[in-house]
């Protein structure tokens, strides 16, 4: 452009001092220290707990020998392996049923944007508590109080279907946008109105996938639960393992991974169509 001075064009610096950065991986001497306390700690666990190299290639050997023992799998004792399988799948759905719709007014009850503390409180500790232990302390619980069979593995599924459902239905509660909630009570709808038009329409989608996983966690536990006598596949395993029948047991543990396979398969159909 005419006129133009170039000299009195802004100067540009010729070089750039080139920007510090600090270190992302930077430790303290606290950090470094917990870091020495845990790497300690694990030896000290290997040390006690009698971890060496030569018991884990001996399990190797002892496991090799197991597998030749284990194939080929033994299908001749039908009636026994099919009559197990039905227990369980019975013992799952019932449980999954009961757990399922337990859960849904425990999460309701626990959700603290719906219900006052004095409710909602008590009822977190009880979904926490039905939380804390692992289904198959649950069944050695209930085996003794009502016996060995199928309602012990029933009951006990039902308790932990409630401490990992329950949690998820109220925290999608919690979730959940207010101005919908608002609205229907604007008309002076029912506590039960605001549920049914208000709530449920934007927590069903997860309902439904938290209730087809948990079915598929309860069909894995009701044969684990067997193996204490709750019932189910887990009980006609645990005998085939205390009579060395080792070709009998891999036809069970086929049949349990084709059992949680077809419940997966169907889960994710079930997902599909809501």
């Amino acid at each position: 452009m005419a006129g133009l001075n170039p000299s009195s064009s802004p100067s540009v610096p010729s070089s750039t001092s080139p920007a510090k950065h600090e270190n992302p991986f930077k430790t303290s001497w606290t950090n470094r220290a917990i870091i020495a306390a845990i790497i300690g700690y694990l030896f000290y666990s290997f040390a006690t707990l009698g971890l060496t190299f030569d018991r884990l290639v001996i399990g190797f050997g002892e496991s090799e020998r197991l597998l030749s023992r284990m194939f080929p799998p033994d299908f001749s004792r039908t009636n026994l392996l099919l009559s197990g399988l039905a227990e369980s799948l019975q013992i799952a759905i019932i449980s999954s049923f009961f757990g399922i719709v337990i859960s849904l007014f425990l999460g309701l009850l626990a959700a603290r944007n719906m219900m006052p503390s004095i409710v909602s409180t008590p009822i977190r500790g009880f979904i926490a508590l039905c939380r804390s232990f692992h289904p198959v302390i649950i069944a050695i619980l209930f085996v003794k109080a009502v016996g060995f069979g199928a309602l012990a593995g029933i009951l006990t599924l039902v308790f932990a279907s409630i401490g990992f459902i329950a949690k998820l239905f109220a925290e999608a509660i919690e979730e959940i946008s207010f101005k919908p909630v608002e609205a229907i009570k604007a008309t002076g709808a029912s506590f039960v109105s605001v549920i049914l038009y208000a709530v449920m329409p934007q927590v069903f989608t997860r309902f439904i996938g938290f209730a087809s996983y948990q079915l598929d966690s309860n069909l894995r536990n009701s044969t684990m639960v067997g193996i204490v006598g709750a019932g189910g596949l887990g009980g006609t395993l645990f005998s085939a393992f205390q009579r060395f029948d080792y070709d009998f047991v891999a036809a069970i543990l086929i049949t349990i991974i084709a059992l949680i396979l077809v419940g997966e398969f169907l889960s994710n159909i079930v997902r599909r169509i809501f």
